[in-house]
C-alpha cells in the first residue's frame, strides 16, 4: 500500500486538507445533460436539498458542475453557467465543507471564488487564456486534470504511446505554467482524467499505475463513479455501476489517491472503513481543517 506519511496538507480556501487518509468528494451536476442520469436541471432548492444529503452521508467535499463534460457535451455560456451555479453557491454558504467548482472559464473561476468556492476543478488545467490569472491570487485549492482533444471529440480515436508517461508529461507541465503564476504547490492537486480522450485499456492502465502518478508529494484526485470504463467492464448499464464504481474508488486508494470523486458517498465511505479496519488504520486518522485567519 502507497505511503501518504510525507504528503503535504493541502490549501483549500479557508479549509486545510490532510496530508494523509482518503476524502470523498460527492458530485453535485447541475445540468440536465449529464451521462449517468443524475443531473438536477437547473432547479437550485433540488441541487441545494441533495448537496446537503451527501454531506450527511459523509461527503467531505462537494464537487458542483454547471457545464455537462461528458462526451459530445455542447457548451454552455458563461451567463448560463452562472444562472445555474451561483444560487446553490450562496444557498451553500457555511454548509461546513470545502465546496469545488467544476468550470474551466476564468469568468465562472472568478464569480464562484467570490461567492465562496474554495477549490477550482478545471479540465483544462488551466489552458485557457485567463484562467491562470482568475485563480493565482486566491488561496483556493486547483485540481489540474489531463484531457486529451476537447468534450465534442474526445472519444473517437485517443492515442498514446505509454499513457501514464504522457499524462505525467503534461500535469508536470501544467504545475509548471502554476507555479510561474505564482501558485503555490501545495494548492495544487492532479487528476489522470479517467473516461477524458482514454480508451477502456488507457483508463485501466492509468488505473493500475495510479501510485506512479503522483508528482513531488501533489495529490491526486480520481473520478471513475458510474464512467463508460466501468460498463465495458461489467456490462452494466449506467444506474447498475455502483458496484463496480466503489471496486473503482477502493482501488484508486489502494493506489495512493487522495480524493475520490463519486456518486455514491455513503457506499465508498463503508468500503473505506472496511479497507482501513483491515489496515489497522482506524476509524479516521486525520479530519479537514478549517483555518482560523
Amino acid at each position: 500500500m502507497p505511503s501518504q506519511s510525507s504528503a503535504a496538507m493541502l490549501q483549500c480556501g479557508g479549509f486545510r486538507l490532510p496530508g494523509a487518509g482518503t476524502l470523498v468528494m460527492a458530485i453535485v451536476n447541475l445540468t440536465a445533460d449529464s451521462f449517468s442520469g443524475d443531473g438536477l436541471a437547473g432547479d437550485p432548492v433540488r441541487a441545494v436539498a441533495y448537496a446537503r444529503r451527501q454531506i450527511e452521508a459523509g461527503a467531505d467535499l462537494l464537487d458542483i458542475g454547471a457545464e455537462s463534460s461528458r462526451p459530445g457535451a455542447v457548451p454552455v455560456s458563461v451567463d448560463e453557467e452562472l444562472r445555474l451555479l451561483l444560487p446553490v453557491l450562496d444557498a451553500l454558504a457555511g454548509c461546513g465543507v470545502p465546496i469545488s467548482v467544476d468550470t474551466y472559464k476564468p469568468r465562472v473561476m472568478r464569480a464562484a471564488l467570490a461567492h465562496g468556492a474554495s477549490m477550482i476543478n478545471d479540465i483544462y488545467a488551466l489552458r485557457m487564456p485567463g484562467a491562470l490569472a482568475a485563480v493565482a491570487d486566491s488561496d483556493c485549492a486547483i485540481c489540474l486534470m489531463h484531457m486529451q482533444g476537447d468534450p465534442s471529440s474526445m472519444q473517437k480515436n485517443p492515442v498514446y504511446s505509454d499513457v501514464l508517461d504522457e499524462v505525467r508529461c503534461f500535469l508536470r507541465e501544467r504545475v509548471a505554467a502554476a507555479s510561474e503564476a505564482g501558485i503555490a504547490r501545495e494548492r495544487l492537486l492532479l487528476d489522470p482524467g479517467f473516461g477524458f480522450g482514454k480508451t477502456v485499456q488507457h483508463n485501466l492502465e492509468l488505473l493500475r499505475r495510479l501510485e506512479q502518478l503522483s508528482m513531488e508529494g501533489l495529490p491526486v484526485l480520481a473520478g471513475l463513479s458510474r464512467k463508460s470504463m466501468l460498463g465495458a467492464v461489467t456490462a452494466r448499464s449506467v444506474e447498475d455501476r455502483v458496484a463496480g464504481s466503489i471496486a473503482a474508488a477502493l482501488l484508486a486508494a489502494q493506489r495512493g489517491a487522495r480524493i475520490l470523486r463519486v456518486h455514491d458517498v455513503a457506499q465508498t465511505r463503508d468500503a473505506l472503513a472496511v479497507w482501513r479496519a483491515v489496515e489497522g488504520q482506524g476509524e479516521r486518522s486525520t479530519e479537514i481543517e478549517m483555518c482560523l485567519t
